[in-house]
């Protein structure tokens, strides 16, 4: 399928998981890509697996600095820039008792602020019509227990695909948000849970997902390509919740 020819699009920490399955589903409906990623060595085996003609730029997504630059480097590439996917983004879940100012900040910095100064970063260049996607979370609506950080700094996103639709609408750049429930990538080896307890916190979780699954990448993916074509021309501050019934039942 096309519905993306000739996008030029950007897919922030594009280089693992819902990012990396994003760029190969846009390019597969004929997108031009730029991704970002902070690690050299992902960096490079996504270069490898995604092809020459994707853009791959380091760049660190909680540093405000970065959004200036990286708007900048794009720029250089397209003159503007059809579809965003605003993906990066880091889970840390620990109990409030264990929350020390520091950590607390890169967390806000890496989901919340660094997307929200990318958005301003790149807006001499969005094009009219464009598509911004916030890559939010589930964590947001339910509750769960250790992710007070994490929730508040996705549900801060949910808020802005409302309040920037409403805003930049008269630019012709429509906002919307994705909330996907659990997922099946590698953030859950960066948490921090030794090894030998992934797997038991894994079926922890899939014991409340009616589904009894783990979310694919790619069901991820195929909604982010939804929202950055045309065929999701009437949606605006609006948020897809992909979890597998999690939230609902």
């Amino acid at each position: 399928m096309n519905r993306l020819q000739g996008k030029r699009t950007l897919i922030t920490g594009g280089t693992t998981g819902i990012g990396l399955e994003t760029a190969k589903q846009f390019l597969a409906e004929g997108a031009r890509v730029v991704i970002t990623g902070r690690s050299p060595d992902t960096l490079a085996q996504a270069q490898q697996e995604l092809g020459k003609e994707v853009i791959v730029i380091k760049s660190e997504a909680g540093e405000v600095s970065e959004q200036k630059r990286l708007a900048e480097q794009i720029a250089e590439v397209f003159d503007q820039v059809d579809a965003v996917f605003l993906n990066a983004g880091i889970g840390v879940f620990q109990p409030l008792a264990a929350w020390d100012e520091a950590s607390f900040d890169n967390q806000i910095a890496v989901n919340l602020k660094g997307p929200y100064f990318l958005i301003q970063s790149l807006l001499p260049i969005l094009a009219n019509p464009a598509s911004v996607i916030l890559n939010t979370s589930i964590n947001a609506h339910i509750g769960m227990p250790n992710s007070s950080v994490y929730g508040a700094s996705k549900a801060a996103m949910i808020s802005l695909a409302r309040t920037l639709s409403g805003e930049l609408v008269e630019r012709g750049i429509r906002v919307n948000a994705i909330s996907p429930g659990p997922v099946s990538t590698p953030i859950y080896g960066k948490m921090g849970v030794p090894a030998e307890n992934v797997e038991q916190m894994a079926e922890a979780i899939r014991n409340q997902i009616p589904l009894k699954r783990f979310g694919e990448p790619i069901e991820i993916a195929k909604a982010a390509v939804f929202l950055a074509s045309d065929e999701s021309s009437f949606m605006l501050g609006s948020e897809m919740i992909i979890d597998g019934g999690m939230s609902t039942l």
